[in-house]
């Protein structure tokens, strides 16, 4: 396929700037397009492995790929000199704030230019939204929070940068003056979901948030907090309604009644770094001249950082205000949800702004990360169940949980409510109450990452339940079958999912393993001398998807039979190249020549628009919108790695369905001279892929090759792009294609024929998911279990794992080699967060500017069973889809771990991580 770029389609205008956002690659450097596109079947061997990766060669041979990669001179029609730029972020946030002391910064040290509050108030520059703070902190203001940016400075030098980088790691350059205390400011979120079930199974709920709504309190303490009590007052009825079933399902765990046992127990988690091994960076440039501004960034939300800083310069001044921004998206050395709607952008775009002419590279090293960077949110658990002594079946279940969010507030509030939807885990609870509220602290932003708060709070369950089991001496195995919540059963929410449910074939394989049946032997004998050693177990769930997903992809055929894919969606270690190579071939019966990911600008043909917010609107609003045949209720979302393979992929398996029926299919029958009164002309869903030929039976095995040519030839559909939108349920809508109706799971369409243009078809019947579903929480999900055995050693406390094993079923496996290495580095990342990683919250954490890897612990190989790792993939159901399961794989490792080392050591620990000082503690 010719890999050279067209010009840049203006996609949508943002406060009155043309926006184009595209994956980094231009036409005029030879070689850089390629290196820039994933080479499809050049680089692909499925013989060797079984599998086959597009997007593994360029990067373990280092090339350039990634945002950090670049500078002005790998960019052709840039001018050639780079300069670099640094954030001087605040290490205090109980003082007045008196500004930068300018003095100290003579000679090497002296920037060309530094910016500051007063600075984007001069040039009219505004917050969005979603970043709501200020940008800078101003002068007589005390810091909302520690690392909150104080200035940019603006080097022309790269050497005098170095030297200034380098010399203000260890010296402040900020004032400060009298002590105010930390700035106090309302919650970020606060919810409370309540469920008592009916009668029976089968029974409506008495009350749930899917049928009553969500709720939040409405009131609040002084300092902010919410007052969760029932008020006697006339408003908030609906809140009322949940606290009183709230408070009655707590009586009843407070109660002395014999036949129920009941644990209370407290849990706490800390605040970690995501530690992708990329820091943050960009690379901007301003030409005033042609009022363009260019950006090469590497983030999980290209759409929202292109948007975003088209509304921080929307309202500037008409000499600082570009009349076009084109945002050039690059691959990312990681994610974890840590550069999902990051605020880094606006500061990449500002950089270049006060240094027209010239590009500017903004890129945090390693220190500059982590006190500036997105964190976990650490978590404050009080948690209640009742369990009928008699059967071991949970009756009741209660929970608080406190999340601190830090300085802004991110997606404190969304990772708040989906944390506490996760609070019951894989288990059917009829009575569940469950608090949560996210707040605002001095601390550094915490946000989305991996696990996004249910690796929280499904830890402090799983650690509970190994507790009630051991109580009721029931096998922790046996007493996790009990409860399970089986297909068609109700989650605390109160809905059904829409997969099926495989609980029982995860415990089946924890019970069957070696592990666990050896588990007392191994116990009894040891490992080796001065050691003890324990086996733990957890199972898990993890939705997948947010409630308003998006997927944009278009998919071409050329005369050759050569494939190429296009997506909106980014590359971030998820392999979602390879995906869409996959899953398109399974319809056009090869794998694609050319997967460029992370584009938007490549879809003005679908002429999409949108408006309002998909998480809020109601019906009423989204029935006359959608009355409007190019309206969507988002245009493009942030890619997660839970849901590349289910949301990523799925437009571009339905263009691709589109060019097999009504381009390759037609093509076919002429091929094979069946007339389309022929009733086999009807079977085309019947028909297989075998070694890049199409197969029916008695018929001659036709070459994509020739298939393709042919489709050309007679004009038939040779390309499609398409729009989808997932609210827990995808949409649908009708097409006219070649006369025949055509329905699929998307609700934007555009087809070209032959070597033609694109050209929109109008839908018809469009049905989008009710708004209601958004109170769902949750429709998809997938599981994963987990054993581990530990060997503790008494006199050190230093833990090894013996051995280890996985489980975990996520429908059809597009990569299988993708799946393998989530798992591995989930039971990586869930190691570290048990037992090594954790950041103070304050002025001795990482805020202070001081923190880089000789303080922060992460798993080394030398800590995993590198050889003794086992990861077992359930093979998929009967027309499985594909579905999420980068984050489920490392949420049960932590519960195991847990599990295990009360197992060898009989005591059970409430606090993360547990250090190898507590563990020789607790064998001493």
């Amino acid at each position: 396929m010719d890999a050279s770029r067209r010009e840049f389609a203006k996609l949508v205008t943002a406060s009155g700037i043309a926006l184009s956002l595209s994956r980094l690659a231009l036409a005029n450097e030879p070689g850089f397009a390629a290196r820039e596109t994933l080479p499809g079947r050049q680089r692909w061997n499925p013989a060797a492995t079984g599998a086959g990766r597009i997007d593994g060669v360029a990067k373990v041979t280092g090339a350039k790929l990634y945002a950090s990669d670049f500078r002005a001179a790998d960019l052709p029609g840039w001018p050639t000199h780079t300069a670099h730029a640094m954030l001087i972020r605040t290490a205090n946030a109980t003082h007045i704030y008196e500004g930068v002391d300018l003095a100290r910064l003579s000679g090497a040290l002296k920037p060309s230019v530094v910016v500051t509050a007063a600075d984007l108030a001069r040039i009219g520059a505004r917050v969005p939204k979603f970043y709501s703070g200020d940008l800078f902190c101003p002068v007589g203001k005390t810091p909302l929070y520690l690392g909150q940016p104080a200035a940019l400075l603006i080097y022309e030098s790269f050497d005098n940068f170095d030297q200034a980088r380098l010399a203000f790691r260890n010296e402040t350059l900020l004032k400060f003056g009298a002590e105010t205390g930390p700035v106090v400011e309302r919650d970020y979120g606060a919810f409370r979901f309540t469920r008592v079930a009916g009668a029976t199974p089968d029974a409506p709920d008495v009350y749930s948030p899917v049928k009553d709504g969500w709720v939040s309190p409405g009131f609040f303490q002084e300092g902010g907090g919410p007052i969760w009590a029932r008020l006697p007052v006339p408003t908030g009825a609906a809140y009322a309604n949940a606290a009183s079933y709230g408070e009655q399902i707590r009586a009843e765990l407070g109660a002395d009644t014999p036949n129920l046992l009941v644990l209370d127990r407290e849990f706490e988690t800390q605040s970690v770094d995501p530690m992708f091994l990329e820091p943050e960076c960009g690379l901007a440039w301003y030409d005033a001249e042609r009022k363009n501004l260019e950006l090469v960034l590497g983030v999980q939300s290209p759409y929202d950082a292109a948007t975003s800083v088209a509304t921080l310069l929307g309202n500037a001044r008409a000499n600082v205000k570009p009349a076009h921004i084109n945002a050039h998206f690059a691959y990312m050395g990681g994610g974890f949800g840590g550069r999902d709607h990051t605020p880094f952008p606006l500061y990449v775009a500002l950089a270049a702004m006060f240094l027209p002419g010239r590009p500017v590279r903004l890129a945090q090293d390693r220190y500059q990360q982590f006190q500036g960077g997105i964190k976990r949110h650490a978590f404050k658990m009080r948690t209640r169940i009742g369990v009928d002594r008699a059967t071991g079946k949970i009756s009741a279940f209660a929970a608080d949980h406190v999340l601190n969010g830090g300085g802004l507030a991110n997606y404190s509030a969304s990772v708040a409510a989906v944390s506490a939807n996760a609070a019951i885990g894989i288990y059917d609870v009829p009575k569940v109450d469950v608090t949560t509220v996210a707040l605002h602290s001095r601390g550094v932003t915490a946000g989305s990452m991996r696990g996004y708060g249910t690796l929280q709070t499904m830890t402090a369950l799983e650690v509970l339940i190994d507790e009630a089991a051991s109580t009721l001496a029931i096998d922790p195995i046996e007493f996790r079958r009990r409860n399970a919540l089986k297909t068609g059963g109700r989650t605390m929410a109160g809905n059904t999912y829409d997969v099926v449910v495989r609980t029982p074939e995860i415990l089946d394989r924890l019970e069957k393993h070696a592990i666990w049946r050896q588990r007392a032997e191994e116990k009894a004998r040891g490992r080796r001398p001065g050691s003890v050693v324990g086996t733990g177990v957890a199972c898990v769930t993890k939705d997948y998807g947010s409630g308003a997903d998006t997927s944009l992809s278009s998919v071409e055929v050329d005369p050759k039979g050569r494939i190429s894919i296009r997506c909106d969606h980014v590359e971030m270690g998820n392999g979602i190249g390879t995906a869409l190579a996959n899953r398109v071939a399974a319809h056009l019966g090869a794998v694609a020549d050319e997967v460029a990911v992370a584009e938007v600008d490549r879809f003005a043909a679908l002429g999409l628009v949108t408006s309002g917010d998909p998480y809020t609107m109601d019906q009423a609003t989204q029935d006359a919108a959608q009355r409007d045949p190019r309206w969507v209720p988002a245009i493009s979302s942030p890619t997660s790695s839970s849901i590349g393979a289910h949301v990523g992929t799925h437009s571009a398996s339905e263009a691709a369905r589109v060019i097999f029926r009504f381009g390759l299919w037609p093509a076919a029958l002429e091929l094979w001279g069946l007339a389309p009164t022929d009733p086999r002309a009807a079977k085309w869903d019947a028909a297989r892929w075998e070694q890049g030929r199409l197969v029916m039976p008695a018929l001659r095995a036709l070459p994509l090759s020739e298939i393709a040519a042919r489709a050309h030839a007679r004009k038939g559909v040779t390309a499609a792009m398409a729009h989808s939108f997932s609210r827990w349920s995808w949409s649908k809508a009708t097409f006219a294609i070649g006369g025949q109706e055509w329905t699929a799971e998307i609700d934007a369409l555009a087809v070209r024929k032959g070597s033609g243009k694109f050209v929109r078809l109008d839908r018809a019947d469009v049905k989008y998911p009710p708004t209601v579903f958004n109170r769902i929480g949750t429709s998809y999900t997938s599981l994963c279990g987990a054993l581990v055995r530990v060997e503790i050693e008494r006199d050190t406390g230093a833990l090894r794992i013996d051995r280890a094993y996985t489980v975990l079923e996520c429908g059809r496996a597009l990569t299988p080699e993708i799946v393998l290495g989530q798992a591995q580095g989930g039971f990586a990342m869930g190691f570290g967060y048990a037992l090594l990683e954790s950041l103070p919250l304050y002025e001795d954490g990482p805020g202070n500017g001081q923190w880089n890897l000789g303080q922060y612990l992460i798993a080394r190989g030398s800590d995993l069973p590198l050889q003794a790792l086992e990861i077992e993939i359930l093979p998929p159901l009967p027309n499985d889809p594909p579905k999420g399961m980068a984050e489920v794989v490392m949420i049960p490792i932590v519960p195991a771990l847990l599990n295990a080392i009360f197992d060898a050591t009989g005591r059970r620990f409430h606090a993360l991580p547990v250090t190898q000082q507590e563990l020789k503690g607790a064998l001493t």
